[in-house]
């Protein structure tokens, strides 16, 4: 085809997945010379969006609410050098329709590097035309470049409160919105998320059940998409995202998930659905719906290697209540063997291999791994782990702590501290039991990279000699820490992003903030590797790079209850 290059209008199958695709623009096109009359915003409810930029491509996103049950709508689109549109780069018509819920998303490709870019989508027969996007493609290899920011966010709950954070991250200085997934949430009205503020603040999550069905899911993005900061920024940044559980349901691995059970139907129609889903909403450049790992390159600064450590390749997690006995305690023989079982594996072994070509091609200076959970080392002391199991299956069941829970809590906190102060200090006073209390250490969180210890070494070899910064989210806290192998050799760092409104740990410890800071602090001086921690507060992560360094910063919001709130920056951190 000579006038634009582009796949099938009908939705496309890849390996059993349904994939909304996308019109190819190039530069021969046949630009369209269209006269735009004063139009409504109607119609355009969700907004517009850019994902995927590169050196001269760019995703451009909208979706179209027909006035009628009309199979299908031709939409007008423009991008442009300048926001008047006097400059018109390129231009096309997309047809879309309910096989695919109404979304238009065009892949412009053959555009000038390094550029900013303004785009509009329009529909003729409504006389409606959305908002005007902004946009970006990324510097080339030879183009000249002082620095790349990056902000990071992760794990936006609906009913949870405000997205404040997506606002303060429109009118951050960054070039590109990194999104490290749970964009979107699947539980139902009253669970999960919800709090004393959630129907006040008319958040109760829609549709109410939780969601399964193409129905459910595309609801519940069209509901996520109607908020309008998060409308902001997608107006105002390029998006470059990947999934994490929720997107499907909660701690999914390749053939299921926690919150799956058998009454809900199959899970793989379950995750196939939920993936379709996300293709409409949140294009990426993939012919397979299923394999959403691939790389950036922004100039010679930085390669951003975005991971899938959820879906396509994670087996099941372990649990400690597999291997703990009421009568023996924690069988630790079977655990350790379990554990270090060379064949479980987090990314797979086809996307470890596509990691290992990709960083060892890339000549930028940092390589920097886009991707969902921890991979710093949280080893804690095992009876501080056991009490914080305590007191989270008590909040669950009676509502808080017993008082004597929280006061062994409490207890534990200040000793193993304090303990472990001393030993820093070389205090030879200290008893072989005092010492066991703090050496005594196990992983927190076996969903995260801690669960798949060898996978993460195979990684950890792979990255050696390079520059490497891991971004993170997952947790709804924000972490930094040193990456260092099985031996201690510091492989790179880790720098991990808040969330945008769902609850740190004080949600699930039951603590106020105030208390939570000195859980801060001692986890800080507990676990080895962990620099800096905040348990408290949502925020977004913002990193910039340059040549020859790094420089992370944590922002923070003052609350997700009120419309009017400010930032603060908790913490910043440079590497290089």
């Amino acid at each position: 085809m000579n006038r634009r290059s582009f796949f099938e209008k009908s939705m496309l199958v890849a390996g059993g997945f349904m994939i909304a695709p996308m019109y190819i623009s190039c530069n021969n096109d046949d630009d369209m010379e269209i006269s735009i009359p004063d139009l409504s915003t109607d119609n355009f409810f969700e907004g517009v969006a850019s994902f995927d930029p590169t050196d001269s491509k760019v995703i451009i996103w909208t979706r179209f609410t027909p006035d009628t049950g009309s199979s299908n709508i031709t939409i007008n689109w423009q991008i442009a050098l300048d926001q008047n549109f006097d400059d018109v780069l390129r231009s096309g018509e997309f047809v879309t329709g309910a096989d695919r819920d109404y979304t238009v998303a065009i892949d412009v490709q053959e555009l000038p590097s390094n550029s900013k870019f303004y785009y509009r989508f329009f529909d003729l027969g409504t006389q409606t035309t959305s908002v005007i996007g902004e946009t970006i493609t990324l510097p080339a290899s030879g183009d000249t470049v002082t620095d790349v920011k990056l902000a990071v966010c992760s794990c936006a709950n609906f009913a949870a409160g405000l997205f404040n954070v997506y606002g303060a991250m429109a009118n951050s200085e960054a070039d590109v919105i990194v999104h490290l997934g749970d964009y979107i949430y699947e539980y139902g009205e009253g669970e999960y998320g919800t709090n004393e503020n959630t129907v006040a603040l008319d958040r109760v999550h829609n549709p109410a059940n939780e969601i399964i069905s193409l129905t459910d899911y595309r609801a519940r993005y069209k509901q996520y998409r109607s908020d309008a900061q998060l409308q902001l920024v997608h107006q105002k940044k390029p998006f470059i995202c990947v999934w994490d559980d929720h997107e499907v349901t909660n701690d999914a691995y390749k053939d299921g998930a926690e919150n799956h059970q058998d009454s809900e139907g199959s899970y793989e129609t379950r995750k196939q659905t939920a993936i379709q889903v996300y293709s409409e909403f949140l294009p990426l450049r993939s012919t397979d719906p299923s394999k959403i790992y691939r790389s950036f390159d922004f100039g010679s600064v930085l390669s951003l290697h975005m991971l899938d450590t959820r879906i396509i390749g994670r087996d099941k997690q372990l649990s400690y209540d597999d291997f703990f006995s009421p009568t023996t305690g924690l069988d630790a023989v079977a655990f350790q063997a379990a554990l270090q079982d060379p064949s479980r594996t987090l990314l797979g072994s086809e996307q470890l291999s596509w990691l290992s070509g990709a960083v060892s091609a890339s000549n930028a200076n940092w390589q920097v791994l886009g991707q969902q959970v921890l991979m710093g080392k949280m080893f804690m002391p095992a009876e501080l782990l056991i009490l914080i199991g305590t007191l989270v299956a008590e909040i669950g069941a009676l509502g808080s702590a017993t008082p004597e829970t929280a006061l062994a809590f409490q207890t534990a906190l200040t000793d193993l501290t304090a303990i472990k102060s001393r030993l820093l200090a070389g205090d030879p006073t200290l008893t072989p039991e005092e010492i066991a209390r703090v050496q005594t250490v196990i992983p927190y969180n076996l969903d995260a990279w801690d669960g798949y210890f060898i996978e993460r070494e195979q990684l950890f070899a792979m990255l050696g000699g390079k520059k490497t910064v891991c971004l993170a989210g997952d947790t709804h806290n924000a972490w930094y820490s040193k990456l260092k192998d099985v031996s201690g050799k510091e492989i790179g760092v880790e720098f991990a992003t808040s969330s945008v409104s769902s609850p740190g740990f004080e949600g699930f410890l039951g603590v106020d903030a105030n208390q939570t800071v000195g859980f801060q602090q001692a986890l800080a001086l507990l676990i080895d590797d962990l620099q800096y921690m905040d348990a408290t507060q949502r925020g977004f992560l913002q990193v910039t790079f340059s040549s020859s360094s790094s420089e992370a910063q944590w922002n923070f919001i003052n609350t997700i209850a009120a419309e009017n709130y400010t930032v603060t920056v908790g913490e910043t951190v440079s590497y290089s």
